[in-house]
């Protein structure tokens, strides 16, 4: 079985195409929660959610969330590590 993970987006140029490779490739080691921060955070959270929705007939169960431009990725990670262990023990930080 994959080892649920845990991911935190630092987003440095903002939204991009890269995301829906990324997010495929997450879903396929069996990430379960991704939270984004830094530039066009929020954006970034519902382009994630929506590669997860797919077509609607199978879609992943991921939690996302985005952090507000003023917090950083101390934060972030402080939330992910903050999850139950259901979602994982460990935390990686992902720049792009």
């Amino acid at each position: 079985m994959t080892s649920l993970r845990k991911i935190v987006v630092h987003s440095l140029s903002g939204l991009s195409r890269e995301i829906a490779e990324h997010t495929r490739q997450w879903m396929t080691e069996g990430v379960k929660f991704v939270v984004v921060v830094g530039c066009d955070a929020s954006e970034l959270e519902e382009a994630i959610d929506w590669v997860c929705i797919g077509d609607g007939t199978e879609p992943y169960e991921m939690l996302t969330a985005s952090l507000e431009a003023n917090e950083g990725v101390a934060e972030a990670v402080n939330l992910a590590e903050s999850l139950s262990a259901e979602y994982g023990e460990s935390v990686h930080v992902v720049e792009f």
